[in-house]
């Protein structure tokens, strides 16, 4: 009986380069880990030409095989249900149980969940204007993968028995022989815009105030939305960021023609290792000092800080609840509270839960019963979520969704992203919000929302901007 086969690669310390010989096939993913500056990551990981599709548009979802179906189902309503259904007959196959779990991703399902994507799971409103064209949800299901392991420095093709002879040889010319296209340069036309002025986002504020003190909610993520018109290659714009801001959850998706997703996320959603839980929510955030005494005097204030402890509790609970959904009775623990993390523009105030599972195909359950993540939505998690469709003006898109893969061997990661920018043809969008509470100072939220963008946004005004 067919089984995974591994062909050995030289190592790779990041998969970028790699990741041009496969653009060109659908769905290409690239999920970069940032060893360079990171050196506790572990993997980095491409995937390309997906065997089947499931993507998920204004309530209607598809699932499109490539050439013939591998399973026979019936459609769910929702995309969650679907992929479940997918995920838990992929982990039941004998080579899939026989997986090694070395590996993070054995073949299975790799893609994005746009914020929006929660009205699949729960009744919100949806009043916010959807000027973004990218689908709700798109996830490939795929054969094979490229995956470079940072800790025994190896680099890995990946082949599943859905994988045949002629695909096994197409990828294998693609390693070995230049396949670089073509492409445009990236430019930036204008400078990034918001779509609330601080007077907007002082009357937000406010109302957002108001709820808390009337009881309806804790705290509320409130975001803000900078774009701005471009032409060109999106993956030249996401190397100069991995440059400037790198971050430990980056990925870059090609979702088709003209629409991109570039993320620079600092923020795990829920890991999935052997059975193994783990969230890290971050909550709470300072800018970095231009001198190392001013540095360290704005990250010790957020140690110190009761303000921004409370929110990170709230969040804590809030996680605690969502993994009891799916994770075993007793076995969810907080081992880190507070834990200081510092990237290129901000220092963080990041958690850690962890829990366990009972099986394998459990893995997405985990994922579906927390999403969207608490820590970019607020406390209670619908009631915030009906305050920021009332309060903001546009969808959020990918931004605060997730990008994810679901391995066959029960393996599964997941960011929640934030840094996230979105090229939807000719306009790319960012985003930056914080959880406001009854304490919070309206200048100050506000000033956080540019802190946390304004090194996306300013390196690519300063490498790419050019008037029409």
């Amino acid at each position: 009986m067919a089984d995974i086969r591994l062909i050995n690669l030289p190592y790779q310390e990041e998969l970028v380069t790699l990741f041009e010989q496969f653009r060109d096939l659908p769905l290409p993913i690239l999920l970069d880990s940032n060893h360079n500056h990171f050196s506790d990551t572990r993997f980095d990981i491409i995937v390309a030409d997906p065997l089947a599709t499931i993507s998920a548009n204004a309530h209607t979802h598809t699932l499109e095989w490539k050439d013939q179906a591998l399973y026979d189902f019936s459609k769910k309503r929702s995309p969650f249900k679907t992929i479940n259904t997918l995920l838990s007959l992929i982990c039941d196959e004998p080579w899939a149980k026989r997986a090694s779990k070395k590996y993070p991703f054995t073949g299975g399902v790799m893609g994005y969940f746009a914020y929006e994507s929660g009205q699949y799971l729960e009744e919100l409103p949806e009043s916010t204007k959807r000027d973004i064209t990218l689908p709700d949800v798109v996830a490939g299901l795929y054969g094979w993968a490229i995956i470079s392991l940072h800790e025994s420095k190896e680099t890995v093709l990946i082949l599943t028995p859905w994988c045949d002879q002629t695909s096994e040889q197409d990828i294998v010319k693609r390693l070995t022989k230049d396949n670089l296209r073509t492409r445009t340069e990236f430019t930036l036309h204008d400078k990034f815009t918001s779509n609330m002025s601080a007077f907007d986002y002082s009357d937000k504020f406010n109302q957002v105030q108001h709820y808390i003190r009337a009881g309806d909610c804790y705290q509320v993520n409130l975001a803000q939305r900078f774009s701005a018109t471009c032409h060109g290659d999106a993956f030249v714009a996401y190397q100069k960021l991995r440059k400037s801001c790198p971050t430990p959850f980056s990925a870059y998706i090609d979702v088709a023609p003209q629409q991109s997703i570039l993320s620079h996320s600092p923020e795990r959603f829920f890991l999935c290792n052997d059975g193994q839980v783990e969230s890290k929510p971050i909550k709470g955030t300072r800018p970095r000092g231009k001198t190392p005494q001013e540095d360290q005097q704005l990250a010790q204030d957020l140690l110190n800080s009761d303000k921004d402890k409370a929110e990170n509790v709230m969040i804590v609970d809030l996680l605690r609840n969502d993994m009891g959904r799916s994770c075993l009775t007793g076995s969810i623990k907080v081992p880190k509270l507070f834990s200081l993390e510092s990237y290129a523009n901000v220092h963080h105030l990041v958690s850690t839960i962890t829990g366990k599972i009972a099986n394998n195909w459990e893995h997405f359950t985990v994922f579906q019963n927390g999403f969207p993540g608490g820590s970019i939505t607020g406390a209670p998690k619908i009631r915030s979520m009906e305050i920021i469709d009332e309060l903001e003006p546009h969808v959020r898109s990918v931004y605060c969704g997730s990008i994810a893969y679901f391995s066959s061997n029960g393996e599964m990661d997941s960011s929640i992203t934030i840094r996230t920018l979105v090229v939807d043809q000719e306009n790319i969008h960012c985003w930056a919000g914080g959880g406001l509470v009854l304490d919070s100072k309206s200048e100050e939220e506000y000033q956080e929302t540019f802190t946390k963008v304004e090194k996306l946004t300013h390196t690519l005004e300063v490498n790419f901007h050019r008037s029409k």
